[in-house]
């Protein structure tokens, strides 16, 4: 169990580099928000089944859909603005 808490939490440091490092690139930060939700994610996926619990499952589902809303929104923003400024 320690080792996986261990993973996730080298992968939430990722994250949390990386949305230091590449603030002025779009992408790059939505990429490391994904990174610290799939950490986040991976925890409570150990902890429910250390535990035997089904709640943190539910709660891995919703954190799936914000991610995914979360993709969604940042794609529809990258292709407007390529949109709006065709010669980049």
């Amino acid at each position: 169990m320690i080792s996986y808490i261990g993973f996730s939490l080298l992968l939430f440091i990722i994250g949390s580099c990386g949305v230091y490092l590449s603030r002025r690139n779009l992408i790059m930060l939505i990429m490391s928000f994904e990174v610290m939700l799939l950490s986040v994610n991976m925890i409570f996926i150990f902890g429910s089944v250390f535990f035997d619990d089904i709640v943190a499952h539910l709660y891995v589902l919703c954190i799936l859909s914000i991610a995914g809303v979360e993709s969604a929104i940042g794609l529809a923003l990258i292709v407007s603005y390529y949109k709006k400024n065709k010669y980049l």
